[in-house]
C-alpha cells in the first residue's frame, strides 16, 4: 500500500507525483477482495471509485481540490446516497435505493471524497456486536474470533483493516465508539445537532449521531469539519459557526480532567482499569490536573437508554409495513395480514425485541410508569453532566467494560449484551459529543481503547486532547 499519515499528507503525495490516486483505489479494492471474510462491506462502487479517482487527480494537480481530496470514505448502510442500495442490512429494504442522498455524504462529495461502498452495521443500528445483520457477522480484523463491535462495526473493520482512509459510522448509545474501542481505531461521536441526520434511516430520533471512524486524529478532525453544520432539512441541527478542527489542533492549555467514580467500580476489566490508570499518571506529570468527579445518576443510564430508544424505535420503525417499498410478503389475503407477515418475515429478532419493548412502554397502561419516568431521569444525568463540566473541561472514562468479546458470546442474554454499552449510553442520553481512542493492547493483543467526553458543542477540546494523546504517547505504537 501507498503510505501517507493522513489525508492532508496524502493530498500533498498526489500533488508531487509520489501518490497515483487512482492506483491508490485499486489497492484499495484489492485489499477488500483479499478480507472478504471480514464481511465489512455490504456494497462496493468499485467502477464509481475509479472515475472519481481520475477527476479528482486532476482536480489535485491544478489546486482546485476540496477538503477530503482523494481520501477514501466507507459509508454505513443506514446512510442514503442517491440511486444506490440503503438496506440498513436489514431483509425489509433489501432492494430499497435512496432517491437522495444523506446531507452528511453529500459533504463528504462536494470534497471531493470518494465514497468506496457501504459498510455492514447490525440490522437498523440495533445492536452491539453486529451479529444482528441481514448480510451476516461482520469479523474483528484483529481476531477473527471477535466481535467488531456495533452497531458500526463495518465501518471500524474496514479503517482497522486498512479497506479505506475513513468511514462514517452512527452513534446513538455507543454505536460509533465501542466498535472503535475494539477494533483499535478513533471514533467520534459529536453533540447532537453538530451534523445534520437528513438522510439518516431513524433508529431514536433524539439520540442518533453521525461521526467518523479514522486511523488518526487530523482525519477525524478534518471530516468532522466537513460534515457539521446547520441544515435546512434537519430542524434538530446546530445553528453556529463550524471551527476550524483542523486548524486548531495544537493547543498549550493544560485542560482539567475529571474522572467519574461510577465508571471505575465493578465489571470494569482489570487491564482496561490499569491503561487508564497509565494514561492518568502520564497527564499528571505533564501538568494536566486530574480531579475526582461523581455523576450520580450512572446507574441508570442503561435501563433509561433501553427504555427511551425503544419507544422511539417503535414509532420510526412503525412505516415499513411491506405497503409502499421494501419487502413485501406473499403471505397476505388481507391488508392486516400484508402488515403483519411482512414484518414479522422482514424484521430480525433483534429489532422486533426492540420494537415491542418500546411498544410496551408507550403503551396506556405503562407509559407514565416506564416512558414518561425514563424522561425525567434522562434530565437528571444531563444535570449530572451540566454540574461537572462546571468543574472540570473533559471527563475520562473507559469506553467499554472489556475488550472485544467472542461471537456468540453474548448472543443469548440480550441483557449481557446491552451492559456492553454501559460507558457510552450517557453521552447520548445528555446530547454531549465523545470520541474512544485507541490507548492500548491488553494480554492478548487486542485493543484497548479509552473515552473523552465534554461539554455539548465542545468538540474542538476533545479533538485537541486526543491531538495531545497522539503526538506525546501513542506516536509509532500501534
Amino acid at each position: 500500500m501507498h503510505k501517507y499519515l493522513s489525508i492532508s499528507d496524502k493530498i500533498k503525495k498526489i500533488k508531487s507525483g509520489e501518490i497515483s490516486l487512482t492506483e491508490n483505489i485499486r489497492e484499495f479494492i484489492s485489499r477488500i477482495n483479499e478480507n472478504k471474510h471480514l464481511n465489512a462491506f455490504n456494497f462496493v462502487f468499485e467502477e464509481e471509485a475509479l472515475k472519481d479517482a481520475e477527476r479528482i487527480e486532476v482536480k489535485i494537480k491544478s489546486g482546485k481540490q476540496g477538503k477530503l481530496a482523494g481520501a477514501v470514505i466507507a459509508i454505513k448502510d443506514v446512510l442514503s446516497i442517491k440511486d444506490k442500495p440503503t438496506t440498513c442490512s436489514s431483509k425489509i429494504l433489501k432492494d430499497f435505493k435512496a432517491l437522495y442522498s444523506a446531507t452528511a455524504v453529500q459533504k463528504l462529495i462536494d470534497e471531493d471524497a470518494i465514497i468506496i461502498g457501504k459498510t455492514n452495521c447490525d440490522e437498523f443500528a440495533m445492536g452491539s456486536s453486529n451479529e444482528n445483520s441481514a448480510f451476516g457477522n461482520v469479523l474483528n480484523p484483529i481476531d477473527n474470533t471477535r466481535v467488531p463491535g456495533g452497531s458500526s462495526g463495518g465501518s471500524s473493520a474496514a479503517v482497522a483493516s486498512n479497506l479505506c482512509d475513513a468511514a462514517l459510522g452512527t452513534d446513538t448509545g455507543g454505536s460509533i465508539r465501542q466498535p472503535a474501542a475494539f477494533c483499535g481505531v478513533y471514533g467520534l461521536k459529536p453533540s447532537y445537532g453538530r451534523v445534520s441526520r437528513y438522510g439518516l434511516t431513524a433508529f431514536a430520533s433524539s439520540f442518533d449521531c453521525i461521526g467518523p471512524f479514522s486511523k488518526n486524529i487530523d482525519d477525524s478532525a478534518i471530516i468532522l469539519e466537513v460534515i457539521s453544520g446547520k441544515d435546512d432539512y434537519d430542524s434538530t441541527s446546530f445553528d453556529a459557526e463550524v471551527p476550524e478542527y483542523s486548524k486548531n489542533l495544537l493547543t498549550e492549555q493544560k485542560f482539567k480532567i475529571g474522572l467519574p467514580k461510577e465508571y471505575f467500580g465493578e465489571g470494569l476489566s482489570e487491564e482496561i482499569k490499569n491503561a487508564s490508570d497509565s494514561l492518568v499518571k502520564e497527564l499528571s506529570a505533564k501538568g494536566f490536573q486530574i480531579i475526582d468527579i461523581s455523576l450520580p445518576h450512572s446507574e441508570y443510564t442503561i435501563a433509561t437508554y433501553y427504555i427511551l430508544t425503544t419507544a422511539e424505535a417503535s414509532s420510526n420503525l412503525a412505516r415499513y409495513d411491506g405497503a409502499k417499498y421494501g419487502y413485501r410478503s406473499n403471505d397476505s389475503s388481507t391488508l392486516i395480514d400484508m402488515y403483519k407477515s411482512s414484518r414479522s418475515e422482514g424484521f430480525g429478532a433483534e429489532v422486533k425485541r426492540r420494537i415491542m419493548l418500546g411498544t410496551y412502554v408507550l403503551s396506556a397502561g405503562y407509559y407514565d410508569a416506564y416512558y414518561l419516568k425514563a424522561q425525567k431521569v434522562r434530565r437528571l444525568i444531563k444535570n449530572d453532566f451540566d454540574k461537572a463540566f462546571k468543574k472540570v473541561d473533559l471527563i475520562l472514562t473507559p469506553t467499554t467494560p472489556t475488550t472485544a468479546f467472542k461471537l456468540g458470546e453474548k448472543s443469548d442474554d440480550p441483557l449481557e449484551m446491552y451492559l456492553s454499552d454501559i460507558y457510552t449510553t450517557s453521552a447520548n442520553l445528555a446530547g454531549i459529543p465523545g470520541i474512544s481512542f485507541p490507548y492500548s493492547k491488553d494480554s492478548k493483543g487486542l485493543p484497548i481503547g479509552l473515552q473523552f467526553l465534554s461539554n455539548q458543542f465542545d468538540e474542538e477540546k476533545l479533538l485537541q486532547m486526543d491531538y495531545y494523546i497522539q503526538e506525546k504517547f501513542l506516536k509509532n505504537s500501534f
